[in-house]
């Protein structure tokens, strides 16, 4: 571990979550720094997604604890995690079926509305005001997206790249300074996983994010990551660039097996 801490915006010490007697996360000690792009990959059931589960307050781990910018976290409830900076978008889309491009970012902006039950039935002026600077700023996020002319398409109705893009903005909403992204380009074609790259760097820049990515695809995570975490059945095999991971037998046996 690095002693330098002050760029230091999510780490995990002897992170395990323990299911009964199946060890999903043992030990895991992550370290992740300001602006990076940094990859947890791994075969399937490795521990991955245990991982983001426990760090966003899903699953309370067995043992260790998560740190935000050098506080404790471990525990929290997800909106409250949430609340200080952490958003994550899911492995399944998790779009409103019946709502709007537009009202699906809304729902993630009205964290921040806190008129109350009164204010909000009643349409107070405060609650009014709330309501129009959020969607002033969800139709600013989607025009830096490129999503503003779909603002009053049905969310569910876009095609698959665009209803990832979609989440991730609505994610954005939230002002997070670290987004977790699970298996972002999962069902994206050649195409799209492209493009999925190149809007993954441009919000880290555009949004001053750190992020945090599962991923399967390993064209884009090789080529978007600046570093990588591997886990093996909850074990952490390696940890470093891609160069040095696609070169490590660890990590070339765990993938691939060996005779």
């Amino acid at each position: 571990m690095s002693e330098n801490t002050s760029d230091l915006m999510l780490s995990t010490a002897h992170l395990t979550m323990k299911f009964g007697g199946l060890t999903a996360v043992s030990d895991l000690n992550l370290e992740i720094r300001k602006n990076e792009i940094v990859g947890l990959i791994g075969p399937n059931g490795a521990g991955k997604t245990t991982a983001f589960n426990v760090i966003t307050g899903m699953y309370y781990p067995t043992e260790g604890k998560v740190l935000f910018k050098g506080r404790n976290i471990t525990g929290l409830k997800p909106h409250s995690i949430t609340a200080l900076g952490i958003a994550r978008t899911f492995q399944n889309i998790r779009l409103f079926k019946e709502m709007s491009v537009l009202e699906n970012v809304l729902v993630a902006c009205h964290m921040s509305i806190n008129t109350g039950i009164f204010g909000a039935t009643l349409h107070l002026p405060g609650y009014r005001s709330r309501e129009s600077e959020a969607r002033r700023f969800s139709m600013e996020l989607l025009e830096k997206v490129g999503l503003v002319h779909l603002a009053y398409e049905k969310g569910t109705s876009l095609p698959y790249g665009q209803q990832r893009r979609l989440e991730i903005v609505r994610a954005l909403a939230t002002k997070p300074k670290i987004l977790l992204l699970d298996e972002p380009a999962a069902g994206m074609n050649p195409q799209e996983s492209r493009e999925l790259m190149d809007f993954i760097r441009k919000i880290r820049d555009e949004f001053d994010l750190t992020i945090f990515l599962i991923e399967h695809h390993m064209q884009v995570v090789m080529g978007v990551c600046e570093h990588m975490y591997v886990l093996d059945y909850g074990v952490t095999i390696a940890h470093g660039d891609p160069a040095s991971i696609q070169k490590n037998p660890k990590v070339i046996e765990a993938y691939l097996g060996v005779d």
